[in-house]
């Protein structure tokens, strides 16, 4: 039985608008005017290099210029960012991993959060009166005068929320956690110098990281902002792919969020800290599946001027887990409920769940060229149930919940095998089971959310069928490589440096490979 939100108007339905068709990138009127709290992507993959591990991430505060000092885009103290695992398939967390943040300023007369020059620095003319400090190449450098340090705190709750655990995470070491602040240049700072210090071992066998990095994303926004307006390649047909096309290693049409950054919370635990059962189970076990999302959460009351922390209730700004849900599926008039309302609650949404407005505006952009499943789209539950392919058979399937689903039971594909379709290009590891950092997503939904490539037609069909199988944006992997170990995403952009690539220009920064694979 489906709930009463699947009942809503058609006309509704049919009026909704083409909305931004990006991972998350201000989707949402109230993130539109809060960027700190607005969640571009969160990933969920059982780590390829270390098989008893699940890897979660998310990104923050999207298309940061990185140029665009002087703050160098830190966290923002006052929210409180959150990675959730339900792990019982009742859409209700029993996991939590919280993160905050402090800020220093070590020294507030400098005009901007960073500065530096070889390494002695530099002097006033003709004395030895230090004027500008030497390269930032540490956490603990004079040069880094705004410096970020961080919580880590993992919850257990129970049925109703509440916690009945609290446990913060240790550095091995017993230092600090930093953050990685941007990348203001390699006059300024050694910011690989820098990465490889901000990746830390918790005495709870976790790693963790947070920092400025790469937009790990990448999509034709532009195309898609002017109604679905993408480009045309060797098909002659807007947005469907030739099979030579679909097979590119690089992109035929301009990644928008190439050379862009994002504010990234990554960390890595023992797949038996998030199962119900406390132990790693096969991927026939219903007790391999989790079910992740991420929020953001401000105070709902704040004092200006306050010098400690507010100690108010706090109101969700955001959360997000499929990727496209929220600014693909959702209308705008509901974007914001959307944003601040519980996975467990997303009944009131079914109707635009498997009704997708998207699919309609497509088909009837196309002219009849594209037939697309008529409603309900039955097809598409596994996104917001535990049903298979990815959950297996036995799974309580749980209350209707946008909820990034992740079968910790199936291992990981190696890299030279991995696929960016997915389970839709026959790899069991990729989306919709969890998130990699290099599964397009966005050709994967075009084909299923608006293609219908996991469903028959009335006469028994597959819409697994050109051009349905063949939609996408011409942009089939990243600007720059991933890395191959934890936190994997890609180093952000030189402020001095930074490129934004079109197709045909420069393409020194960019991958070979589907997976844009890079250094470890």
């Amino acid at each position: 039985m489906f709930p009463k939100g699947l009942r809503a108007p058609a006309a509704l339905l049919m009026a909704a608008p083409l909305l931004l068709i990006a991972a998350s990138h201000r989707e949402a009127p109230i993130t539109a005017l809060d960027h700190k709290a607005d969640i571009t992507d969160v990933y969920a993959f059982v780590s390829p290099d270390n098989p008893d591990k699940v890897t979660m991430i998310m990104s923050v505060d999207p298309l940061l210029e990185p140029g665009n000092g002087p703050t160098l885009f830190p966290f923002d103290p006052d929210i409180r960012y959150e990675i959730k695992v339900d792990n019982n398939h009742d859409a209700v967390e029993d996991i939590v991993y919280q993160f905050r943040f402090n800020t220093e300023l070590r020294a507030p007369g400098v005009y901007t959060a960073a500065a530096g020059i070889g390494d002695q620095g530099a002097f006033k003319p003709g004395t030895s009166i230090p004027i500008v400090p030497p390269r930032i190449k540490t956490f603990d450098d004079p040069g880094l005068v705004l410096r970020q340090t961080y919580s880590v705190t993992r919850q257990e709750k129970d049925e109703n929320g509440n916690a009945v655990s609290t446990q913060p995470l240790q550095n091995v070491s017993g230092q600090p956690f930093y953050a990685l602040p941007g990348n203001a240049g390699s006059r300024t700072m050694d910011h690989e110098a820098l990465r490889n210090r901000a990746t830390y071992d918790t005495i709870e066998n976790a790693k963790i990281f947070a920092g400025t990095t790469d937009d790990a994303f990448w999509i034709d926004l532009g195309g898609a902002f002017d109604t679905f307006n993408v480009r045309t390649g060797s098909s002659g047909i807007p947005g469907v792919l030739t099979d030579s096309e679909d097979g590119l290693e690089s992109n035929f049409s301009p990644d928008f969020v190439s050379g862009y950054s994002v504010n990234s919370i990554a960390i890595q635990v023992p797949i038996e800290d998030l199962t119900s059962t406390g132990q790693k189970e096969p991927g026939s076990s219903p007790d391999a599946m989790i079910g992740v999302w991420a929020t953001t959460s401000r105070p709902a009351i704040k004092v200006l001027g306050r010098p400690t922390r507010p100690t108010s209730k706090y109101r969700q700004v955001q959360r997000m887990a499929n990727p496209l849900m929220n600014e693909l599926i959702i209308g705008i008039g509901f974007k914001d409920r959307f944003s601040m309302s519980e996975p467990k609650t997303d009944d009131q949404f079914a109707a635009f769940f498997i009704d997708p407005p998207i699919a309609q505006i497509v088909e009837a952009l196309y002219g009849g060229s594209l037939t697309v499943p008529q409603a309900p789209r039955f097809d598409l539950l596994p996104l917001i149930q535990y049903f298979p392919p990815i959950a297996p058979a036995g799974t309580p399937v749980g209350p209707i919940a946008d909820l990034l689903r992740l079968n910790t039971g199936v291992p990981p594909t190696p890299y030279s095998s991995a696929n960016r379709l997915g389970l839709i290009g026959g790899d069991p590891a990729g989306f919709p089971n969890g998130r990699r950092i290099f599964d397009d997503v966005v050709d994967i939904t075009l084909r299923v959310a608006v293609g219908g490539v996991l469903t028959v037609d009335q006469n028994g069909q597959s819409f697994d069928r050109f051009p349905n199988n063949r939609l996408g944006d011409g942009v089939n992997i990243n600007d720059v490589p991933y890395r191959t170990t934890f936190p994997y995403l890609a180093s952000a952009p030189d402020g001095r440096n930074r490129q934004h690539i079109d197709p045909g220009e420069d393409l020194s920064r960019s991958t070979g490979g589907v997976s844009g694979l890079g250094t470890p």
